[in-house]
């Protein structure tokens, strides 16, 4: 992991670095169906930050 991450992981609540999965899971939902009744969201992925 990027030696950025791992420097910030203590301050993060999740006490961890975010996954390149993670982030996929959230572009999959707004590219659904699902999200059809979103509209100018914006969604965080910082781990809680």
């Amino acid at each position: 992991m990027d030696k950025r991450v791992s420097k910030l992981e203590p301050g993060l609540p999740m006490g961890r670095g975010g996954q390149p999965e993670e982030v996929a899971e959230a572009i999959l939902w707004l590219l659904s169906d699902k999200a059809s009744y979103s509209t100018g969201s914006f969604i965080d992925l910082g781990g809680g930050r």
